[in-house]
């Protein structure tokens, strides 16, 4: 059996309208587990979310398969189970195809450069239709943590660094957004004024997570109110993460769960800032 692992993130920059984006890595986690030659077909089990669609994962096998050169077994079993909840903006597919061909590979022995692998589910997500920009700096987030800024229209990486810890906490609303469904004019028609955005997340990305927010729930026509809420009760940062609906927030280390209590903050999820993998 081969084991995959993965973790999520939150958006700094949102990549679609300029195809720059950031993200700072989280702790949540995605865990996959990978068995050739089980059962009578090629099933995949999503226990956090069943209802979710299999393609992504489907095609992630077979890509792990073909990088490495061996025939994909006529059946096989794939399991994941994630922290992070699907179509929030939340980086689940990045996850998700990350931990999953990491478990593909894992069975095989086949070793890969972790760009190169990330680069293979960001073809995947791109072909199962769960991304507009291909989240080269979703999957690059999940991969190694810390603060990375991607060129996602390239596919490469503009820097890569660490990142404080802080505590980040995660308001879900119950609705999903599916990618398919963006309003991908009235985001690009925004880039000008995310430009500025951008240069600010280089040196300030705290301060770019708030106003990125606020840019893509304009363009988007989201309700940002929770973040402007807290942002006025002391949190360092907070704005739709992704395409949304989530909004992330980020307050000192060690304070989440005192600071939600405290203003009535419900529907969350906390974690935690994560360093770059070393």
């Amino acid at each position: 059996m081969g084991i995959g692992i993965s973790w999520g993130a939150i958006s700094v920059i949102n990549a679609m309208p300029c195809g720059i984006g950031a993200v700072i890595g989280t702790e949540l986690t995605t865990r996959s587990e990978f068995i050739p030659e089980r059962g009578t077909e090629k099933t995949v089990h999503i226990t956090n979310d069943p209802s979710e669609p299999t393609l992504l994962a489907e095609l992630c096998v077979s890509a792990a398969y073909t990088e490495a050169n061996v025939d994909e077994p006529e059946m096989w079993y794939l399991k994941t189970t994630s922290e992070i909840p699907t179509s929030r903006g939340l980086k689940s597919s990045s996850s998700a195809a990350n931990s999953i061909l990491s478990a593909v590979f894992g069975e095989l022995g086949y070793s890969v450069d972790s760009l190169k692998m990330i680069r293979l589910g960001v073809n995947c997500a791109k072909r199962a239709g769960v991304t507009r920009t291909g989240s080269f700096d979703d999957a690059c987030g999940c991969h190694f943590g810390g603060f990375t800024i991607t060129n996602n229209i390239d596919n490469e990486v503009i820097l890569m660094e660490d990142f404080p810890v802080y505590d980040v906490i995660l308001h879900i609303p119950d609705i999903k957004i599916r990618k398919s469904n963006l309003d991908m004019n009235s985001l690009t028609a925004v880039c000008e004024k995310q430009k500025k955005i951008i240069k600010q997340s280089k040196t300030d990305p705290l301060g770019a997570l708030t106003e990125n927010g606020r840019l893509i729930a304009e363009a988007s026509g989201l309700d940002n109110s929770v973040a402007e809420y807290v942002l006025t009760e002391g949190a360092l940062a907070a704005g739709i993460t992704g395409s949304g609906p989530a909004t992330a927030i980020v307050v000192e280390n060690g304070k989440a769960k005192r600071f939600a209590e405290s203003i009535g903050l419900k529907n969350t999820i906390f974690t935690k800032t994560r360093n770059l993998m070393k």
